[in-house]
């Protein structure tokens, strides 16, 4: 709640996406949604029923808005802090003085999370230290909860790996255990959005694995072809004479 010598009120923030109003009250902002924002007299006792009020909003922005309403419709077009002040104008009676509240409070605008995008290969190899690459677009830090379903089959029992990202590259490190279709389930989150997606990638035995196979198919071919001459070849017995 924020305080005056005489008046009590307090600002409330609300940010609309699609059918969706968030109350928005620690002081962040999801930046490009349509804000709207309204001041809340605290007045029990009824003392400032008659009063009248002017509004004067000053965005932090450049942006300074007028009117005799407590509340004011914007939006923030780019990330970064921002200081919002409301100037409230107060006129008790018709023959007293106009008075002049201020209210004050810091914002931090935000970019919402929309976009997860995979960059590099989609094509890994088995027991290899694989290195995936994404961007994501959004205002970091942001916390992200990861995990690879081999063969995409579900898996409602397990967990995922958690980083904290304070940048808009992510760098997963991974060791495919096995060959085939492998999903990545990621989830990104930052104070205002989130956003889950997912990924397939495609895991291959090892080059040096086949090389390994096949080498040792050579060795056990050309094993079994010399027992298989060495059994068929027919044996010759030697007679020997005796003279007297």
């Amino acid at each position: 709640m924020l305080l005056t010598e005489n008046i009590k009120g307090k600002l409330v923030f609300y940010q609309m996406e699609g059918n969706a109003t968030y109350v928005r009250d620690t002081g962040e902002l999801a930046s490009e949604v349509p804000t709207e924002t309204m001041f809340e007299l605290f007045d029990p006792h009824q003392n400032l029923s008659k009063a009248k009020f002017t509004y004067t909003w000053d965005l932090g922005n450049g942006e300074v808005i007028q009117g005799t309403e407590p509340v004011v419709r914007y939006h923030y077009s780019a990330s970064g802090n921002y200081t919002l002040q409301l100037k409230l104008g107060v006129n008790v009676t018709e023959f007293a003085p106009l008075r002049n509240e201020v209210y004050s409070i810091n914002l931090k605008v935000l970019d919402a999370i929309k976009h997860i995008e995979m960059k590099g290969p989609s094509d890994y190899e088995v027991s290899q230290d694989s290195s995936l690459a994404f961007h994501v677009d959004g205002s970091p830090p942001m916390w992200v909860c990861w995990r690879f379903l081999p063969q995409c089959m579900p898996d409602m029992m397990g967990g995922c790996t958690l980083n904290m990202l304070y940048e808009n590259t992510l760098q997963l490190n991974h060791t495919f255990t096995s060959a085939g279709i492998h999903c990545l389930d990621i989830s990104v989150r930052n104070d205002i959005s989130k956003l889950q997606s997912s990924f397939s990638v495609t895991v291959k035995r090892s080059s040096d694995h086949v090389i390994f196979i096949l080498s040792s198919a050579a060795i056990l071919v050309a094993t079994f072809s010399f027992i298989a001459v060495i059994a068929c070849r027919p044996r010759h017995h030697n007679r020997s004479r005796v003279i007297f």
